[in-house]
């Protein structure tokens, strides 16, 4: 995809001057524009999920959280932004699997956050969490899609068919372009520029 159209937004954790926003605020900039797709690596439910369960956030905080999402995602429904939902379920034991090959594989490492770690103790607790958000934010305007995601490549394909079948497409009219030609010789020699330049070295 172009990613002039189709971005990917993953924020890192919020700045002292971030935390004193109101919390969905940090969110606004990356909005998509129209004919743009943006695709937020954890959105602004983290409140409702990871601050919650680790204690990031007062009980006041996700209480007005739950209370004020639902009329948010409408405001920016009502604007004409298609917004998707979509939870990924896995289940215990392979989420224990995953996170203990992030330990032993060392091209993994980087995967591994102290968050993972606690998630296994936590399960029950961030289980009771989602339940909770779920009760609170799954509304006809934004409604959760929950995605099976044990198997990682049947979870990526059922959810890329899912997302584009709710897009309205329609074909652009394409007329096929023709290669042009290169310059006579002598308006850039090629050889020429290139005589003398360090070329990586072919290993295949």
């Amino acid at each position: 995809m172009s990613p002039r159209v189709f971005r990917v937004v993953a924020l890192p954790t919020p700045t002292e001057r971030e935390k004193s926003q109101w919390f969905g605020q940090r969110y606004l900039p990356h909005l998509p524009a129209a004919g743009e797709v943006v695709i937020f690596d954890r959105s602004w439910y983290n409140r409702a999920g990871v601050e919650k369960v680790m204690g990031f956030c007062t009980d006041s905080e996700y209480k007005r959280f739950l209370e004020i999402c639902p009329a948010f995602e409408k405001e920016i429904v009502t604007d004409g932004i298609q917004l998707l939902k979509y939870w990924l379920t896995v289940d215990y034991e392979e989420q224990r699997r995953r996170f203990q090959s992030r330990i032993e594989e060392s091209r993994k490492h980087w995967k591994l956050s102290p968050m993972d770690l606690e998630s296994p103790r936590r399960w029950y607790v961030y289980s009771r969490a989602r339940d909770a958000m779920f009760d609170a934010t799954d509304n006809p305007w934004a409604p959760w899609n929950i995605v099976r995601s044990n198997d990682k490549r049947r979870a990526r394909l059922n959810c890329i068919s899912h997302f584009l079948s709710q897009i309205p497409y329609e074909p652009i009219p394409w007329e096929e372009p023709k290669m042009p030609q290169r310059r006579p010789k002598g308006v850039c020699d090629d050889d020429a520029a290139l005589a003398g330049r360090k070329f990586i070295p072919e290993v295949c």
